[in-house]
């Protein structure tokens, strides 16, 4: 029994030790200051209701839990921000705006946003994670809230390229369940804001240079056999995408994936689709024995083979 209980405790040990290794493992929410954080919109939002309640974490008991870990649902988000994030090492000059999902009710802020943002500084990516505004916020149509917030990102973050080390032509989004619906969006509605013009951020082009779309939800009608979503509409202009979803996820189901790969393929636009067995929903990046949990390495490769990342 005593050689169990001390094998017990190296393994414990052993895990704490690999844990703290992992790109999850600093991350945290509210971000420290040495992430810079600013207001999107100068005044009010566009279409701001008023009277709302505090912003909140809905999950604050850690009764929801991902990979045995609590996370923050963030709710209640009425003053949207981008927080950058800058490598750690090597800086690429690739830019990635962060969309955590949430079905455009709470925002899961760190284990679709901070931890995906400590993986991207590691691989000398400059992450802005975008807070935008939740609950009712989309999809488009049904709201214009969350895709106003994204294209006023895009367009600071270029705006911003100089200053934050980001080469304007090579700044994507990476998007998760309804974030993951976002990047679609902004990859197909960027011709026009949804705003109007507040400075010159919205005379930059919001249009992302490629996008990651993950576990995506709202891209297929489940209720008309998953036809394409049409408030969507993806053209040959759209940017290069990289999709990934698993087969068992009966949240968002796998048809959104399978779907607007479909419809990238028939406009001929760059696409790369996967489908894993085993995955679920919200996954994230933290460790699973699960292949699918190798996902951050294929970005990876996609984006050298795009190059939106240099030659290795």
């Amino acid at each position: 029994m005593d050689k169990m209980l001390l094998l017990g405790a190296a393994l414990a040990a052993f895990c704490a030790g690999a844990w703290a290794q992992s790109p999850v493992a600093d991350s945290a929410w509210p971000p420290s200051p040495d992430h810079p954080t600013m207001a999107i919109w100068p005044g009010t939002p566009p279409g701001a209701k008023t009277d709302l309640p505090p912003e909140i974490n809905m999950n604050a008991d850690g009764s929801k839990t991902m990979a045995a870990r609590p996370y923050i649902r963030l709710g209640n988000v009425s003053a949207p921000t981008i927080t950058v994030f800058k490598p750690k090492g090597k800086n690429t000059g690739a830019g990635i705006v962060v969309f955590p999902g949430g079905g455009y009710l709470i925002l899961s802020v760190d284990l679709e946003g901070t931890e995906i943002c400590d993986w991207l500084t590691q691989i000398g990516v400059t992450c802005v994670l975008l807070k935008y505004r939740v609950p009712d916020s989309g999809p488009y149509p049904k709201s214009a809230a969350a895709l106003q917030d994204a294209q006023r990102a895009v367009g600071l973050v270029r705006m911003h390229a100089s200053e934050w080390g980001i080469d304007p032509h090579r700044v994507g989004v990476l998007g998760f369940s309804a974030g993951a619906h976002l990047s679609a969006a902004v990859s197909n509605y960027y011709d026009k804001r949804l705003y109007d013009a507040v400075d010159d951020a919205d005379k930059l082009s919001c249009k992302p240079d490629f996008a990651v779309v993950m576990y995506p939800g709202y891209l297929a009608l489940a209720n008309q056999n998953f036809a394409p979503n049409p408030d969507v509409h993806p053209t040959a202009d759209t940017p290069p995408t990289f999709i990934l979803q698993a087969e068992d996820d009966y949240t968002a189901h796998v048809e959104n994936a399978v779907v607007y790969f479909m419809e990238l393929k028939n406009l001929k636009v760059p696409a790369e689709l996967h489908i894993y067995a085993q995955g679920g929903h919200g996954f994230g990046i933290r460790p699973r024995d699960l292949p699918i949990m190798d996902w951050p390495k294929l970005v990876e490769t996609w984006m050298h083979t795009i190059r939106m990342l240099p030659a290795e």
